[in-house]
């Protein structure tokens, strides 16, 4: 069994995106074994099609440059890149998000481009378990909780590879005590 300890970034606007879409820009992931091994990192960006234009709200916030996704492939391409990387054909894995933003996300963008997606089937929200374990109702952010555990967060706050990377130290951390 895998972990794809995963965060996405998206188009985004403030209010409501033009066309209703918010497409994924950039796929951060961590591939962890059940001994809370490091196998591999997965960082991609996207070139957004409903909105091919970076708002200056989603570039201020997610530090994305138009350029970085100008020059990427669309999402089909990369999904198909990330599943093969996942190994989804043959691998044992569950997707591990912050929260049912993401999943719903990926599930969002198959969907626009017409792509099977029971492959996300399998996914640990590990905001709501990590919650549940620490015995807290109040949700929160994933910066507040790695500052709450004593550790550093590293990287830039909302970029996807900088997220997952944090995400996958409370998900090590907590490793026996997921539920999936």
């Amino acid at each position: 069994m895998n972990f794809i300890i995963y965060d996405l970034e998206a188009t985004c606007w403030r209010g409501r995106p033009p066309h209703g879409v918010n497409e994924v820009i950039e796929i951060g992931a961590y591939k962890v074994n059940q001994l809370g091994e490091v196998l591999d990192v997965f960082n991609k960006f996207i070139k957004p099609t409903v909105n091919p234009i970076l708002s200056d709200f989603c570039r201020q916030l997610t530090s994305i440059s138009q350029s970085d996704v100008d020059k990427s492939k669309t999402f089909p391409h990369v999904i198909q890149e990330f599943q093969d990387w996942i190994n989804v054909q043959e691998e044992d894995y569950n997707l591990c998000s912050w929260g049912k933003f993401d999943i719903q996300l990926l599930k969002n963008d198959c969907k626009l481009h017409k792509l099977e997606y029971d492959w996300l089937d399998n996914n640990i929200n590990v905001k709501g378990q990590y919650h549940e374990i620490k015995g807290e109702h109040k949700l929160t952010g994933l910066k507040n909780t790695i500052k709450h555990e004593g550790m550093e967060f590293t990287g830039i706050h909302h970029r996807a590879i900088s997220d997952a990377e944090n995400l996958a130290k409370i998900f090590i951390k907590y490793i026996d005590m997921w539920k999936y």
